[in-house]
Order: structure tokens, then C-alpha cells, then sequence
């Protein structure tokens, strides 16, 4: 690149870093733009388009601008990062991201020599997407290596919480989280995930003041639980079974639905469920069940008011999603797959 054409480049750059701190996003675009004609292998500039793109939620071209960064310079590492952070959070493609981050904590060839920094940051994006697998172990065994390379953060610190929270491992969860929301009293994802494991420990009044708090930093991340009384509550999720249709409903009305506040710690231990889980069937799915079968445990549906309320943003939404719940529940007991369930909008 010529000097004068590397000059241009990094003046746009500043001007569109000024533009996006500014809000200006359009702005920022433009003299973006500008940089890739005085250099169109501009691994910053793809980057900052990508954040862009990303912040305006076009994933399709986030992810293309990313791939166009490494690809310009395979040394530049926020574009690597970027782009498996873009994999796990947006596209799910977890096997995908975990190569990527395989790929570059092995070095060699073309890729940067890794800082403790950015090694860190790839065992806790490599942590997130094994999380999203459901491999709760191997998740908190990464994160904590992230945090054994670059000391202690508060992201890092309240992601360990909520593996720990998700393992049942609710004081152990409540100290990582206490330790998280002091390093960074504004952390929203730490206090939201206190007032969960605060509301397992049975301290209704502070879980609320966590939510309360973590819903001021993001009201639209962390929406309020909305609580419905326990009258319609039920009405509502009898109205799911008779909502089906006649066929389906006969079978159905066979089986209990139950109703409890939320899975109680033997069944987080017996049956392996998420404490957030919203519902669940246990028995035997009537496909599977022969006359001759003992009888075992009463098959039955049971749903979880207080994670339902949390799950919702509003009281229309929360009706909907109990009838959603009870339909999906039923959908087990029928023998249905989750494949099934999603065809019919019951996922």
C-alpha cells in the first residue's frame, strides 16, 4: 500500500471510530467504505463493518466482513475472535466455533502468536459454545482456565456462576455471582443470574431486588418476572388440553398436569433437568407403553409457574407460553420428537 493511500486508510479509520462511538452509525459505514478503496484488503475496516453489521442484527454480512478480515490478515485476531463469538451466540454453529478456537489456541502456520489476554477469551468462547451443548462440565473446566490465564474478570466470574447455577450447585453459584456483581456493580447478566439462584436459596425479597436491579441496567434483556395469580394460572393451562383437537384430546386428558413453583432439588438431581426448565413430562411416553409393563411412577406433566412468569415479558406472552408448554409436555407423552414438536410450533 502506498503512503499515501495508508495514510487516507487510517485517517478514515479514526473518523469512523469518532462516527460509531457517537452513535453514527451510517456515518461510521461511510468512512469505512472509504477506507476499503484507499485499501480493499483492510482487515480493521472488514472488522468494523462487521461490529456494525452485527450491532444492527445482519449476521449474514457480519460473519461474510469477519471472514474477509482473517482472510486479509490471518494475524488479526479480533477479527478471529469476532467471527467465533458471531458462531456461538448467533448462529449456534458451536462445532464450527470450537474448531475455530481449537485452530487458533494451536497456532502455527499464518495465525498470531496468542497473548494470555486472547487465550483466555478463546477458552471462554470455547466454554459458551460446549455451555449451549448442554456439556456443563467441560464448560466450567474451560472457563476456568480462562480465568487461570488472565486473572480474575467479572464476565468470567458470572458466566462460572451460571454454569454452577445450571448444575444445581446453588451456594457455590450465589459466592461466584456475589463476587462477579462487586467487581462491576452494573454487570446486569451477574445480578439477573443472583436473583435466580437467590430465589433457589428461598430469598424471595433480594432475588426480586436483583432482578429489579439487572432490569434497570437492560430493561430488554431482563424483562421483569410477570406473576399471574394462581386461579388463572390453572384455567390457563387446562385450556391447553382442551384447546386440542378431539382425537388428541381424549388421550391427553388421561395425564395430570401439575403445577409447581419450580423443579425441586430432587428432581434436578434424578431426572437432570435445567433449574430454568420450563415444564416437563415424566413417565413413560404412551408409544412406548405395552400392557404388560409394570406400573413404575404415575405418568404425569408437571410446569413451573416461577419459570414461566421469568420467561415471559408480559402477561399475553406468559398465557401463550403456558399453553405452549403444556401442548409441548403432552407432545412427550404422545411420543412425539422434538423434531415433531417444532413442525407443529410446540418446540
Amino acid at each position: 500500500m502506498k503512503d499515501k493511500n495508508k495514510d487516507r486508510y487510517w485517517d478514515c479509520l479514526d473518523h469512523a471510530m469518532e462516527a460509531s462511538h457517537g452513535g453514527r452509525t451510517e456515518e461510521a459505514l461511510g468512512w469505512l467504505d472509504e477506507a476499503l478503496k484507499a485499501h480493499p484488503e483492510g482487515a480493521e475496516a472488514h472488522n468494523g463493518r462487521g461490529e456494525i453489521l452485527w450491532d444492527e442484527g445482519k449476521f449474514d454480512e457480519a460473519l461474510a466482513e469477519f471472514e474477509l478480515a482473517v482472510q486479509a490478515d490471518p494475524k488479526f485476531v479480533s477479527g478471529h475472535l469476532n467471527r467465533a463469538e458471531l458462531l456461538v451466540e448467533e448462529f449456534r454453529a458451536h462445532e464450527e466455533a470450537i474448531e475455530q478456537c481449537d485452530r487458533l489456541l494451536a497456532g502455527g502456520g499464518e495465525l498470531a502468536r496468542l497473548d494470555r489476554g486472547t487465550e483466555a477469551e478463546l477458552y471462554y468462547l470455547k466454554s459458551k459454545a460446549l455451555f449451549y451443548q448442554e456439556d456443563l462440565d467441560g464448560a466450567l473446566f474451560l472457563l476456568r482456565r480462562a480465568m487461570k490465564a488472565t486473572g480474575e474478570q467479572d464476565v468470567y466470574r458470572a458466566f462460572e456462576g451460571q454454569i454452577l447455577f445450571e448444575q444445581a450447585r446453588f451456594p457455590e453459584a450465589r459466592r461466584q455471582l456475589e463476587r462477579a456483581v462487586t467487581l462491576n456493580p452494573d454487570a446486569g447478566h451477574a445480578m439477573y443470574h443472583l436473583g435466580l439462584v437467590l430465589e433457589r436459596l428461598g430469598d424471595d425479597a433480594e432475588a426480586q431486588r436483583m432482578f429489579e436491579r439487572a432490569h434497570a441496567v437492560d430493561p430488554e434483556i431482563y424483562a421483569l418476572p410477570v406473576a399471574i395469580d394462581d386461579e388463572t394460572f390453572e384455567r390457563t393451562a387446562r385450556e391447553a388440553v382442551e384447546d386440542l383437537p378431539r382425537s388428541l384430546r381424549e388421550t391427553a386428558e388421561q395425564i395430570p398436569v401439575l403445577i409447581e413453583d419450580s423443579p425441586s432439588d430432587e428432581m434436578l438431581e434424578r431426572f437432570d433437568l435445567s433449574p430454568q426448565t420450563l415444564g416437563v413430562f415424566l413417565g413413560t411416553p404412551r408409544t412406548e407403553a405395552h400392557a404388560t409393563d409394570q406400573p413404575g411412577d404415575v405418568d404425569r406433566i408437571v410446569i413451573f409457574k416461577k419459570n414461566l412468569e421469568k420467561a415471559c415479558r408480559d402477561r399475553d406472552e406468559l398465557l401463550e407460553q403456558i399453553k405452549v408448554t403444556v401442548s409441548h409436555e403432552l407432545g412427550h407423552y404422545l411420543g412425539l420428537s422434538e423434531e415433531d414438536l417444532e413442525r407443529l410450533g410446540l418446540a
